[in-house]
């Protein structure tokens, strides 16, 4: 079949044929026939057939939410989190701004203060999530490798201005001893079998 025979649109010279269907009925006794008709035709049975045998299958592909998670993916950009130093416990954030900055969304806010050693530590860091678009160009931008997107996705919020502080987006210390924090390739990553030669060091850092 040419693509010329597609094309041609004369309905009357073709190979067309017209399909018998039958006009919709108004009248109440015949909508009372034609559901009778189709009755013995065993069309609602078959209907029904279908149904009770989807029901009493066994592979069920749902999923029991939210006791049950479907895994995603090790790329996959969702709630921030802040990474800690393996060496000391202390936050990798040294309050550059550049993830505030670089935020094409205006979502990120922090203040940092000079403590009693002359260093520049943060002292509150938030994030809107209302706001948050999860382009990534924070994790991208941060020069230790102290924020990144975690695999919590349950961002869901009654109010507009739903943020998240530094607390909750901080690595647990109960986390960090059982070395259940996740390392990436790159600026801050522990290389493997550095336990042995890895210590504490005198000073947060």
């Amino acid at each position: 079949m040419s693509i010329e025979e597609f094309k041609d649109r004369n309905v009357g010279v073709s190979n067309y044929y017209q399909v018998d269907i039958e006009d919709y009925p108004t009248q109440p006794w015949d909508k009372f026939k034609r559901v009778v008709k189709r009755t013995f035709r065993l069309e609602l049975f078959v209907g029904l057939w279908v149904v009770m045998r989807e029901m009493i299958k066994f592979d069920i592909h749902t999923v029991s939410y939210p006791a049950e998670k479907l895994p995603i993916g090790p790329r996959y950009r969702a709630i921030h989190k802040l990474l800690r130093l393996w060496e000391s416990g202390y936050e990798r954030c040294i309050g550059c701004g550049l993830c505030e900055k670089i935020c094409i969304s205006n979502c990120i806010r922090m203040e940092t203060k000079i403590d009693e050693k002359s260093r520049k530590e943060v002292t509150e860091y938030s994030i809107n999530l209302g706001r948050c678009i999860f382009c990534g160009y924070c994790a991208e931008v941060c020069p230790e490798l102290a924020i990144v997107h975690g695999g919590r996705y349950e961002n869901a919020s009654d109010q507009r201005a739903h943020f998240v502080i530094k607390d909750d987006m901080l690595t647990p210390m109960d986390e960090l001893l059982t070395k259940q924090q996740q390392e990436f390739p790159g600026f801050g990553a522990v290389i493997p079998g550095s336990d042995k030669s890895v210590k504490k060091t005198p000073l947060a850092y």
